[in-house]
């Protein structure tokens, strides 16, 4: 019988990322026994400081990418927003699953159901720099607090007032059930989303093909797409946890729109470009938006933060 060990975070969400993608590897090979191997990463072991702080995203999935090293996982399953533009060279990811809904999720227990209506000042919760910058360059007034947390940790922080609102990730809110907890979802015209934000990514080792001839039924091309061209725009900016950067990639039949951003994180100064062009190579179009936003003022900006 066929075992494939599952490295994920012990987080609630990383659990049902891990099992929805054991539930569908069960489907598409019948017989195949799946085993988790929840760890612990230094991003979960720090609550009390912000991402930028702390050495960014990359921090939530290094554990899981040295179990895989180690032999001791087969695969890994990651939220991409969390997945740095450099993966270690004997590793790759080897399926992406369909995209969720990659909007930002505005949760209040006002009811008030857009940003523009919060009161004058309103105290806003958010970890990211990237929805900061968004939400100050609406609204000067508003005032941000940095949230750390699972999402019932946000969200009971948010009951317990002191908050007028939230932001949260509309598919994590989703995949857990909390559905209902969506005040309202976010235009992407209003607050651009995360670099592949409500993509789950499988990674395993490059050398093993037996895995990545399991995971094959699970790859979705459509957002393998928009998946690639996000990625290659942030990784031409070579921008950081430190840099307001947002990306999100739209297919129609064979053309792809992509729409990127870069801003201070007091939103004093907001860069967005679009661009269009032949699916076939998300990659390119990702690289020349990002020449054209560099080209725009860009590059000065991410090289402060990097040196701030």
């Amino acid at each position: 019988m066929t075992v494939l060990r599952i490295a994920t975070r012990k987080s609630q969400l990383a659990l049902w990322q891990a099992e929805h993608v054991a539930a569908l590897l069960r489907e598409a090979h019948p017989g195949i026994e799946i085993e988790l191997v929840p760890l612990v990463t230094q991003g979960d072991r720090i609550q009390d400081r912000t991402l930028a702080a702390i050495g960014g995203k990359g921090l939530f999935i290094k554990e899981l990418e040295v179990a895989l090293a180690d032999l001791r996982a087969d695969i890994a399953v990651h939220s991409m927003k969390d997945v740095p533009a450099d993966i270690p060279g004997e590793l790759m990811i080897g399926a992406v699953l369909t995209r969720a809904d990659p909007r930002d999720a505005l949760v209040t227990t006002s009811g008030i159901e857009r940003i523009e209506a919060l009161p004058h000042g309103a105290l806003v919760g958010t970890s990211s720099l990237r929805r900061q910058a968004q939400l100050c360059a609406l609204r000067v007034d508003l005032r941000i607090e940095a949230l750390r947390g699972n999402v019932d940790t946000r969200i009971r922080k948010l009951d317990a007032g002191g908050m007028d609102a939230i932001i949260l990730a509309c598919a994590g809110l989703i995949r857990l059930g909390l559905q209902s907890r969506i005040t309202s979802r976010i235009d992407p015209d209003v607050c651009l989303p995360a670099v592949t934000q409500g993509v789950i990514g499988i990674e395993y080792r490059r050398s093993d093909t037996r895995t990545l001839d399991l995971l094959r039924p699970l790859e979705d091309p459509a957002t393998r797409l928009c998946m690639d061209a996000e990625r290659a725009f942030a990784a031409r900016l070579g921008g950081s946890c430190q840099s307001p950067i947002a990306a999100y990639a739209e297919l129609a039949a064979d053309r792809m729109t992509l729409r990127g951003l870069v801003a201070e994180p007091d939103g004093s100064r907001v860069l967005r470009e679009s661009l269009s062009g032949s699916s076939e190579k998300p990659a390119a179009l990702g690289e020349q938006l990002a020449d054209r936003m560099l080209a725009a003022g860009a590059g000065a900006l991410l090289e402060r933060l990097r040196t701030a």
